[in-house]
């Protein structure tokens, strides 16, 4: 999972019953795709192998991102993304198919953690009303 820090959105993820190093790569992918120019942000991940794979670093160069790893054993290095990992698994769903896990994390990212999730740090506003006030800001001040 790929989150803009600043707004609060989860811009790339990607999800799969393994972890695969082409797991890894599909969520940096789905945020160009939805961010488009990219050059510069810094992705921060774990030192997963398959975030220190040559697919990973591969896709970080092709799309001109920074690369950053947190510190062995230092969890708070990684703080926003374990965060949110643990809203998942605050209520986690009772289900009977591993597609039924999917489409509930995909529903808690898209319809809860965007849309109705308030956070401190953007002035108790949801990611999507912080988006629109900024990109609202930004398409008036050009």
């Amino acid at each position: 999972m790929i989150e803009d820090v600043y707004s609060g959105w989860i811009v790339g993820y990607s999800i799969d019953s393994r972890m695969k190093s082409r797991l890894a790569v599909e969520a940096p992918e789905n945020a160009v795709a939805m961010r488009g120019d990219v050059a510069d942000c810094v992705v921060h991940s774990d030192r997963g192998f398959q975030f220190r794979s040559r697919k990973m670093l591969r896709a970080l160069s092709r799309h001109r991102l920074v690369g950053s790893m947190g510190r062995v054993g230092s969890s708070g290095d990684n703080a926003v993304m374990e965060s949110f990992f643990a809203l998942l698994q605050k209520n986690p769903p009772i289900l009977d198919h591993p597609e039924q896990l999917r489409i509930a994390i995909v529903a808690s990212i898209e319809r809860t953690y965007h849309r109705r999730r308030r956070q401190a740090r953007l002035g108790r506003s949801r990611p999507i009303e912080f988006e629109t006030i900024m990109n609202t800001t930004v398409a008036l001040a050009a």
